[in-house]
């Protein structure tokens, strides 16, 4: 919201991204009661894909004419569409009300393609995009009326940050099957449907061996060999352009390799985190013995992505930073590890951390080492608690 609020009114389009079920239609209907109150004579126009009433509205001249029947003179007009993706060609119909000054217009969409192709070209320096996330640490326990513990963090990273699991609670079976089926509405309405994808079973399989593999440099041949000596035959092309689907539909996020320098992005090798942890274990089943350390890399990831950093995975020589995260012209340079009590692991984390040659913040997170945390030359060492509550 404090994002948004500084442009209502502006010519300029508003578009609120990301994953499906994160919480995009409330924002936006927030919004709507904030615009109600700075505008009591505005008139808002709303639709929402989602609900029957607006079935009929399937593509931009649908639009257009809802629009234009709806618009009142002599007050400020506002228009809000809800996951606009399902309108066939609604760029259309958004480039004439902005260009005709007609309403101001916001969209939600649950996939990033929403922003590519005539949209982005036409509205080039007259739109801006804000991403909506799932809910953080602190607002998860907000949410479940929790205390932020390690035992509610274990929660979190059990379930993740949808917001509907406020209505089921923490128990049960419940949780699990209703993130099964946001992933399988989420699969079918913005990966398969959006893409034109025509194999789902491969994509189910890529979709797997990326949870399994969280946290490890990959690209699209090293994928393609391990499937094929799985006898899943998915060619390179083809892992390519499932493994955009999956990123413009928010399932994961693709993090590249740079340089600690930063002057050269490596277009080969990569890693991919889950936009919700949750989600993750619902696809790959929830077994902390096995997958922490990877759970606790992903999490750390989100946290600095939601806090609006840029991260990359930063490669100083031969060595590996897990995270370089640029604000603003200010870095952070992150090491995760699930524990430092022994001093090989100290000496690699911290080493790594220390050849670099810059004064920026250094930091090695760990899940709940027991011992106090410290300094170790600069650089600062914080359990994973600690670093979501201090990062806020």
């Amino acid at each position: 919201m404090e994002k948004i609020l500084p442009f209502v009114g502006k010519p300029l389009v508003k578009v609120l991204l990301g994953q499906r079920r994160v919480g995009k239609s409330y924002v936006l209907r927030q919004l709507t009661d904030e615009i109600k109150s700075l505008y009591p004579d505005g008139n808002v126009i709303y639709v929402n894909k989602e609900w029957d009433e607006f079935r009929q509205i399937g593509s931009h001249e649908d639009l257009l004419t809802f629009v234009l029947e709806n618009i009142k003179k002599d007050c400020p007009n506002f228009l809000m569409v809800d996951e606009v993706q399902e309108i066939k060609d609604f760029e259309k119909a958004v480039r004439h009300l902005l260009a005709k000054d007609i309403c101001d217009i916001y969209l939600t969409g649950s996939n990033a393609v929403i922003l590519s192709g005539e949209l982005a070209t036409f509205l080039s320096g007259r739109y801006v995009s804000v991403e909506i996330f799932g809910l953080d640490f602190g607002e998860f326990v907000r949410f479940h009326h929790l205390e932020a513990t390690f035992e509610s963090l274990e929660l979190y990273v059990k379930f993740g940050g949808m917001p509907f699991l406020h209505h089921l609670g923490l128990n049960g079976n419940a949780p699990f099957e209703y993130l099964k089926n946001v992933y399988s509405t989420i699969l079918l309405k913005d990966v398969v449907a959006r893409e034109g994808i025509r194999n789902v079973f491969l994509l189910e399989n890529l979709v797997s061996f990326l949870a399994e593999n969280i946290g490890s440099l990959l690209s699209a041949n090293s994928i393609h060999k391990f499937l094929k000596s799985q006898k899943i035959n998915l060619s390179v092309p083809v892992v390519i352009s499932y493994l955009h689907a999956l990123t413009n539909a928010f399932v994961v996020y693709k993090v590249p390799r740079s340089d600690v320098g930063g002057l050269k992005i490596f277009e080969v090798g990569e890693k991919y985190y889950f936009e919700d942890l949750g989600l993750r274990n619902a696809i790959r089943g929830y077994n902390p013995a096995r997958d922490l350390h990877k759970l606790l890399e992903n999490l750390v990831f989100l946290h600095l992505k939601r806090k609006g950093y840029e991260v990359y995975v930063g490669k100083l020589g031969e060595k590996e930073i897990d995270f370089v995260a640029e604000k603003d012209g200010t870095k952070l340079y992150v090491q995760v590890t699930l524990t430092m009590v022994e001093e090989n692991t100290r000496f690699r984390e911290v080493g790594n951390l220390t050849q670099i040659q810059d004064n920026y913040p250094k930091y090695v997170i760990t899940w709940n080492d027991p011992f106090d945390e410290g300094d170790w030359e600069g650089i600062h060492h914080l359990n994973i608690l600690d670093f979501l509550i201090k990062m806020n």
